[in-house]
């Protein structure tokens, strides 16, 4: 997909709207540490990897940093982004590990800022970036398989069951 290419977002509202069960499941992923890793893209379209604080507020999912950083930077010129929660400590990936992907918009607008300060009073100034998500992906263990639950803007959440052997996987549609 280029940078000029539409995207159909959604807000994280409209997710947990279609898709409760998982929403909650994603956010409590990313409540569990408070850093995680942002990709966004570098002006030659190489990856980007950098720390956020990411923010589940008010039905969106605000991503917020420093003003002029190299991320925001990347976010204003192409606003595709992919965030990965915080895998935490050892190995179990409790929870599962979460990806999300979408599109960054920025905020601009005074008062949606204003609000934005005094609900969680940022080191000023900085720059506010409202995700649109295309994806959302669980994967985790439930023995003997694998299991992915995939969710893109265009359908419904599928559940993808994964064995170790050449069988194909078991692919499920889940009901919100």
């Amino acid at each position: 997909m280029t940078s000029d290419e539409t995207c159909t977002g959604v807000s994280w509202a409209g997710f947990a709207a279609a898709e409760p069960e998982a929403a909650e499941r994603v956010e409590a992923r990313f409540g569990a540490y408070r850093h995680h890793v942002l990709g966004t893209l570098r002006r030659d379209g190489s990856p980007r990897l950098s720390g956020i604080e990411a923010d589940f507020r008010a039905g969106e999912l605000w991503l917020g940093m420093m003003s002029g950083s190299r991320k925001a930077r990347d976010l204003r010129r192409d606003p595709r982004f992919a965030l990965h929660a915080n895998p935490g400590p050892g190995t179990d990936l409790a929870g599962g590990d979460v990806r999300i992907a979408g599109r960054a918009v920025e905020v601009t607008d005074p008062a949606v800022l204003a609000w934005y300060v005094d609900e969680t009073e940022p080191p000023e100034p900085f720059h506010l970036f409202r995700a649109e998500l295309t994806e959302v992906i669980r994967t985790y263990v439930a023995d003997p398989h694998i299991v992915l639950e995939a969710w893109r803007s265009s359908g419904p959440l599928r559940v993808i069951r994964r064995g170790n052997g050449a069988e194909p996987p078991e692919v499920t549609l889940a009901s919100g």
